[in-house]
């Protein structure tokens, strides 16, 4: 594939790929699905189709029924994300082997287009409007998992992935609602059989009660403040929950991530940097973050106070 001619450099580009913030989970929750071209095209199936009975009699000399695969190809595009560090050329005479500049650069960067990414990924998964109506609540007062009192967690997510036409595979919640739901008495209890009230339940236990495979906490961090103000750090995944089915190929998805070409990296000299010049490095990808079927997703707002 052409590239715009910023000239790559392979061992940048493998630090950018390998560099990694365990923190991060939009590839867990709209995993990367590769596209030819930067526009590209994905079927979106009729739901009632799959669901609807038809006549499959035959009579002893006509011809069956015919029926048609329905549905809607839509049409998007990638985005482009990148950013450049500048390095003065005092730096990279300077620096010894314990210590690479453009490494370095490439590996800040990097942090920053995940965190920039998880941020797009969150605000896509946590908006009601990209789910059914009849698949998504907001929980406020008693009804929210963090009154251990009133609240039933175990039940609403049952009800939830009941609902739901296709049993989903993923669980999905920012940190401070998983904190709430592990310590919570009517999880202690369900996943004990007893009729203690405190305690703590791990993750794999979690995953047994709900008998859902994969379970994705959301820990990032992000500061909502404005350049120059003083830092506001908060949830990047908020205090709300998903029930999700997630497929790595794209098919059978709530949504995915199409991906064009590899992310790149390399540098190039500028001489307008300091006294002596010095290197601009810049790191970028080409994606989009898509909602493909959003009844494959169930949304609760506001999980916990």
């Amino acid at each position: 594939m052409a590239q715009a001619p910023f000239p790559v450099n392979p061992d940048l580009t493998a630090v950018s790929v390998a560099y990694s913030n365990e923190m991060m989970i939009a590839d867990a929750v709209l995993p990367r699905v590769p596209v030819g071209r930067q526009d590209f095209k994905y079927f979106k199936a009729n739901l009632v189709d799959p669901f609807t009975v038809p006549d499959t009699r035959v009579g002893r000399k006509s011809r069956p029924n015919m029926v048609e695969t329905g549905g809607t190809e839509v049409t998007d595009s990638t985005e482009d994300y990148g950013l450049d560090d500048a390095i003065p050329q005092s730096d990279l005479q300077n620096a010894d082997a314990r210590w690479n500049p453009r490494v370095r650069a490439v590996t800040y960067i990097s942090d920053l287009l995940a965190l920039d990414r998880e941020v797009r990924v969150a605000n896509l998964l946590t908006t009601l409007s990209n789910y059914p109506s009849a698949q998504r609540s907001t929980l406020s007062g008693t009804s929210q998992w963090s009154d251990f009192t009133n609240s039933n967690p175990v039940d609403a997510i049952l009800s939830a992935m009941d609902l739901m036409i296709m049993r989903p595979n993923t669980l999905v919640m920012g940190r401070a609602v998983f904190t709430k739901l592990m310590q919570h008495p009517k999880v202690v209890q369900s996943v004990n059989m007893t009729a203690q009230s405190n305690g703590v339940v791990q993750r794999q236990a979690i995953a047994a009660l709900f008998e859902i495979p994969n379970i994705v906490i959301g820990e990032g961090w992000v500061n909502t403040a404005r350049k120059g103000q003083a830092a506001s750090y908060s949830r990047a995944w908020g205090k709300h929950c998903m029930l999700l089915n997630v497929e790595s190929t794209g098919a059978r998805t709530f949504g995915f991530t199409a991906q064009w070409g590899q992310r790149i990296a390399g540098s190039r000299f500028d001489a307008d940097i300091g006294l002596r010049g010095g290197e601009i490095v810049r790191v970028g990808e080409s994606v989009k973050e898509v909602v493909a079927e959003n009844s494959l997703g169930y949304f609760f707002q506001n999980a916990v106070a």
